[in-house]
């Protein structure tokens, strides 16, 4: 689908390490000093979702298929990187063809790992990154305003985008980020986001990265760690999401086998992996879902986004699909798991026969008519 996460964050706050988790591959070089990570590595990571696993107990299929997302680990941001501190400017073009920033920010001690700025303080680490990331918005949309400027003479939407333009260059140089600026929602907006692609209007998941024993809190609360505290209160005003993680304990995680690695974070007392939070949030942020197909082939998840037509869904499979469509034939996961079954849930009178209008839901149980 083409639709990716940038991992951003400044050096040693353990975003290698993460990376190195997300892909079950140590291949970023998690290194105790700044910009070991040169190229930006990208990672195809599996969607975990046990309903594929339910299905496939009914179905016994030669192999289970989930959906995936893209990670593109983007080398550590330093001050200064809008103007080439470090290897700025090429990071922040990575960073602009992701459509969601993941943002590891370090909130545990450890004399042993070397800060760049001396201290452990979250709030001032989100500051510098998101700084710097207002100051590349900030000249992206000088450049795309001296264009506009000439074309306002003649031309009445230039004109109106400059206005805006001018208006937004403000908010920006007070320090705000783009997806705060009140006209959000407008046209004008959306087509000066469309043309720059601001790195500030991304959707954003704060990921606090803690040690094992903050992990362990008392119930998962947010604020046991007082950075962590500082960090979830920063996020809800901005509207972003958070999810608690440790680095470690996820690289830990690999080695493991699956009942294991859930054996362990029972240990731990917590349900799920941060990995594993972080992948669903990121689905979800990138407007994503899945409906699936079963057969004794495979039991697939099929990424599409939210609010899909189901011709849309169906050239998911292939093009031909949705260019000869004739209808869905649906069971929804529930009846399906229910009935045990495609021919029970049929005989149950729990498959429905949809038409080019249906919205798929997430879950979905399709098999598409189609004529070519």
């Amino acid at each position: 689908m083409g639709v990716a996460i940038g991992l951003v964050g400044l050096p040693n706050v353990g975003k290698s390490t993460t990376f190195n988790a997300l892909t079950k591959a140590q291949n970023a070089e998690a290194a105790n000093y700044p910009f070991c990570t040169i190229e930006p590595n990208k990672a195809i990571v599996p969607v975990p979702d046990k309903r594929l696993d339910e299905l496939a107990k009914i179905v016994n299929p030669e192999k289970i298929q989930y959906s995936t997302l893209d990670f593109v680990d983007i080398a550590g941001l330093v001050k200064g990187a809008s103007k080439g501190e470090g290897l700025g400017n090429k990071f922040l073009s990575n960073i602009r063809e992701t459509e969601v920033i993941l943002h590891i920010v370090r909130c545990f001690e450890d004399e042993n790992i070397v800060h760049t700025e001396g201290s452990i303080d979250p709030l001032r680490d989100v500051e510098i990154i998101e700084n710097e990331l207002i100051l590349a918005d900030i000249e992206v949309l000088q450049n795309r305003m001296d264009r506009l400027k000439k074309q306002a003479k003649a031309d009445k939407d230039a004109k109106a985008s400059l206005e805006m333009a001018e208006v937004l260059l403000e908010f920006l140089a007070d320090g705000n980020m783009a997806r705060n600026f009140e006209e959000v929602d407008s046209d004008i907006y959306k087509q000066l986001n469309h043309d720059v692609r601001f790195l500030t209007n991304k959707e954003i998941i704060y990921a606090a990265n803690v040690d094992e024993d903050s992990l362990e809190d008392e119930g998962g609360a947010m604020d046991d760690n007082p950075f962590v505290g500082a960090l979830t209160q920063h996020a809800e005003e901005n509207n972003c999401e958070i999810v608690k993680i440790c680095a470690k304990v996820e690289e830990e995680l690999i080695g493991l086998d699956e009942e294991e690695a859930q054996d362990f974070l029972n240990e731990l007392g917590i349900e799920e992996s941060g990995l594993d939070q972080i992948i669903h949030k990121g689905f979800d942020k990138l407007g994503l879902m899945s409906y699936f197909t079963a057969g004794v082939k495979e039991v697939r998840a099929w990424t599409i986004r939210q609010n899909s037509t189901a011709p849309k869904a169906a050239a998911v499979i292939h093009n031909d699909f949705e260019k000869g469509f004739i209808r869905a034939e649906v069971i929804s996961y529930n009846d399906y798991i229910e009935c045990g079954g495609e021919s029970k849930a049929k005989e149950a009178g729990k498959m429905r026969l949809e038409g080019k209008e249906y919205i798929v839901n997430d879950g979905d149980i399709m098999h598409f008519r189609f004529n070519v």
